[in-house]
């Protein structure tokens, strides 16, 4: 922590302290524009994010990482890149009225009521190497909704925390929960439909 505080306040009068910023941070950034707005505008997106960061950075007032300071400006960047693109972030799939497919697998002991099929490899390392998988998960993963998308990315390929997440993307705790969960379980279906069919 008093390396990153070093490193941002060097960055505040040195352009090299600032590139080491860029350099750590810049891959994250470009998967999480990816993961609300696609590839094609992505690293547009992630520019914009860093002008704005280097705009800003005397501003960072430390209340949390400097990483998700960064992730809040991007995710930020790449929401009003959509609304731009006159498409509409839907919170319709966090609705507390929706019927949820998902819940049919579980009993009310949280157990499973439906158990998932055998899988034909034994860990999921096994099933990453199948690069037929590989390309089916991104396209299942285009598929989830932009909110989603985001909250399973942050969530699960960056390790970022329910509250940061909230921030990020300014939903609430209990919305951010049900989109990762309905994020996971749609991959999972997908992944089984796979297993069982060897197609999409």
């Amino acid at each position: 922590m008093e390396d990153e505080h070093l490193l941002i306040a060097n960055a505040l009068h040195d352009h090299n302290a600032f590139r080491v910023l860029v350099n750590r941070y810049y891959p994250l950034m470009l998967s999480v524009a990816k993961s609300i707005i696609g590839d094609s505008l992505a690293e547009e997106v992630v520019q914009e994010a860093w002008l704005s960061a280097y705009r800003n950075l005397a501003k960072f007032e430390k209340r949390s990482s400097i990483k998700t300071w960064l992730f809040t400006i991007v995710s930020n960047e790449a929401k009003n890149r959509l609304r731009k693109e006159n498409r509409t972030i839907s919170m319709s799939d966090i609705s507390e009225g929706s019927q949820d497919t998902f819940l049919e697998r579980y009993g009310s002991n949280g157990h499973w009521s439906n158990p998932p099929t055998h899988w034909h490899n034994d860990t999921p390392e096994a099933l990453l190497n199948n690069h037929q998988l590989k390309d089916c998960l991104n396209q299942y993963m285009a598929k989830l909704s932009v909110q989603g998308r985001a909250a399973l990315t942050l969530k699960d390929m960056h390790g970022i925390s329910l509250d940061e997440i909230c921030n990020i993307l300014d939903v609430t705790a209990s919305n951010v929960r049900v989109l990762i969960h309905r994020s996971r379980h749609q991959i999972f279906e997908h992944i089984e439909h796979f297993q069982e069919t060897g197609t999409c």
